[in-house]
């Protein structure tokens, strides 16, 4: 059974940083793609960021140049860098596991609880 658990989330002021982690209990977990997810109030969730296998990344277009995942599979976790955050980064934030390389929700089927962002002054 797959269990994620994410941590790292926080209170900042716009333009600060946050560091997500994600410890996933997989038995294999090298061979998952890993994304990261937020759900904000009255939006529907959306993708982040991804990473394959070997490292290679896709990012929603809001996020890219200020967000960064990465993974280290000698610990079976996944990070997620945010750095000049906005207000609108403000979410729910979500580890998934899934076998198809994507930012699409309806490929990935094992979920974290999710780790809380707030952006305010």
């Amino acid at each position: 059974q797959v269990q994620l658990v994410e941590s790292g989330g926080g209170s900042v002021q716009p333009g600060g940083s946050l560091r997500l982690s994600c410890a996933a209990s997989i038995y294999t977990y090298s061979t998952y793609y890993m994304a990261w997810f937020r759900h904000a109030p009255g939006k529907e969730r959306d993708g982040v960021a991804a990473i394959d296998t070997r490292g290679g990344t896709i990012y929603a277009a809001s996020v890219k140049g200020r967000l960064t995942i990465s993974r280290d599979n000698t610990k079976n976790t996944v990070y997620l860098q945010m750095n000049s955050l906005e207000p609108e980064d403000t979410a729910l934030y979500y580890c998934a596991a899934g076998r198809v390389f994507s930012l699409r929700l309806g490929y990935y089927n094992n979920w974290g609880q999710g780790t809380q962002v707030t952006v305010s002054s």
